[in-house]
């Protein structure tokens, strides 16, 4: 298979969906963080609202640690999709070389079209990975 030059616009696209999702994702945490600190301040006095602010604090830092979007997460979830893509459009190829009538000859090209073009961005996304690694080791401290 051949591929042409990486379209870096469609990374940057790419990247600026991945940036606002982690914004998403921060802010909603953030939000529930100030909502329990809030709470566990006024909760009580003394040492009862040490001990109630000290455990919203550490469930606050739990859902921080489990809430974050990380790069690898975002990239092993465009990576699933893919191959959701690709075993979907090959399930309707069988389908549709079986003889199946529900299934049409331009709903399969759709959809392997659709894989393709996936594949080819992935792929494109693996090459600017790889260059901006290269990059990175080749600069001198």
């Amino acid at each position: 298979m051949k591929l042409g030059p990486i379209d870096s616009g469609r990374i940057e696209a790419m990247t600026a969906r991945l940036q606002a999702a982690a914004a998403r994702t921060a802010s909603a945490t953030t939000n529930f963080s100030t909502t329990l600190a809030a709470s566990a301040s006024t909760a009580a006095a003394g040492a009862a609202s040490s001990v109630a602010g000290l455990s919203a604090t550490s469930r606050a830092n739990g859902l921080n640690e489990s809430t974050k979007v990380s790069f690898s997460g975002a990239l092993k979830q465009m990576l699933d999709t893919v191959n959701e893509q690709q075993q979907k459009a090959d399930s309707l190829s069988k389908r549709f070389a079986i003889g199946d009538d529900s299934v049409n000859l331009s709903d399969v090209m759709i959809e392997r079209q659709k894989a393709s073009l996936s594949l080819q961005a992935t792929v494109q996304v693996r090459n600017k990975l790889v260059s901006a690694y290269h990059e990175i080791m080749n600069m001198q401290v």
